[in-house]
């Protein structure tokens, strides 16, 4: 997916969700690998309920790679306990 695209899909409809996932786009996600950029794609197509209780860790993602890429965005905010 193109990156202002991207920077489009990564702003929310939660005010939270936008504070982690605006500045991991714009600090991390052009040091990932393909892979990596994949399963944020992945993430971003998921509903913001869910992918609140993952980044904050109320409930396990339910695959491998979208439980990496949740790892891997937890790592880089700070927010990873």
């Amino acid at each position: 997916m193109e990156y202002n695209r991207l920077k489009w899909a990564s702003r929310r409809g939660m005010l939270e969700l936008d504070l982690i996932l605006m500045p991991f786009l714009e600090n991390i996600y052009l040091t990932l690998s393909e892979q990596e950029q994949s399963w944020y794609v992945d993430l971003l197509a998921c509903e913001d309920q869910d992918m609140f209780g993952w980044l904050m860790q109320h409930k396990e993602p339910p695959t491998p790679e979208l439980k990496g890429i949740v790892d891997i965005v937890l790592d880089n905010t700070g927010l990873k306990v």
